[in-house]
């Protein structure tokens, strides 16, 4: 990408029941830069509506639903996640979103290297597929924000290592929040940003990069749940002061309950800088 959009998390709150096409437009009015449609409970979109996504010159990335694990003591289950990152990837394809992203799997009281493995052997599976169909889209575990969820930086960037089309879906909220209140300072950014520049330099990650970002609730045992930036103590500034050192590229995708809101006041703030 050419420069660092601003997409919020689902339609604009101000979008009501008028569907895609009136976000797209409220996206455009506010001079923000896109959309991550949110797959909360399935893969659900009408084709009619693909059609209108896909009309739209804005940014797109797309959240896979919630109800993934690749570390099921179920297989079925797993299989069922599996699926769902394949189903949304597809869409991604089809309505021209760059990247795609999910919560990829729980420890369940296992060791966490038998849990990357397990994660590998789906991930694997998930990218030989898109792989087969010729489906060119960025898949990205995401940062998670609970000790019990697997997921934390180093973990995403090695599987990231291991295929050609993985990387990071960076959730700055959930790091902050993973390790009770640390990763909130303009150095600790900027050291996200070199570990991630340097371990994986082969796919210039930082001129393709996904960030999600929100005010967020924590305490011993991680995330609780998100809030408005003002509402918090997350360090929005600082961090944006450190996406622009870095130059990165990409997509911001904006959680806060107010996405609009606060997606216009972080895309103001880095535009001052």
């Amino acid at each position: 990408m050419d420069t660092l959009n601003f997409l919020t998390a689902g339609m604009p709150l101000i979008t009501g029941n008028k569907g895609y096409k009136k976000a797209f437009e409220i996206l455009d009015e506010m001079n923000l830069d896109g959309m991550e449609l949110e797959f909360v409970h399935g893969v659900r979109i009408s084709d009619v509506n693909k059609e209108v996504v896909k009309s739209s010159n804005l940014i797109k990335t797309i959240h896979a639903p919630f109800y993934i694990n690749l570390n099921s003591k179920e297989p079925e289950k797993i299989d069922a996640s599996v699926q769902r990152i394949i189903e949304t990837a597809r869409v991604a394809s089809e309505v021209g979103a760059f990247s795609i992203t999910y919560h990829a799997a729980f420890y369940l009281g296992m060791d966490k290297e038998t849990v990357y493995n397990t994660v590998k052997e789906q991930t694997k599976i998930i990218t030989d597929v898109l792989s087969d169909e010729r489906i060119k889209v960025w898949v990205r575990p995401e940062t998670t924000g609970k000790a019990t969820q697997w997921g934390d930086l180093d973990e995403i960037i090695r599987l990231s290592k291991e295929f050609e089309d993985v990387l990071p879906c960076v959730d700055f909220s959930h790091i902050h929040a993973r390790y009770n209140g640390i990763s909130n300072t303009y150095d600790e950014f900027c050291k996200i940003f070199e570990k991630i520049e340097k371990e994986l330099s082969d796919k210039k990650p930082l001129e393709n990069f996904h960030a999600h970002i929100a005010g967020i609730a924590y305490g011993e045992k991680g995330e609780k749940h998100h809030l408005n930036l003002y509402d918090s103590d997350m360090n929005y500034k600082d961090l944006l002061r450190a996406f622009k050192l870095f130059n990165v590229k990409g997509a911001i995708v904006c959680e806060s309950p107010n996405i609009e809101t606060d997606c216009k006041i972080m895309k103001d703030y880095y535009l001052s800088i």
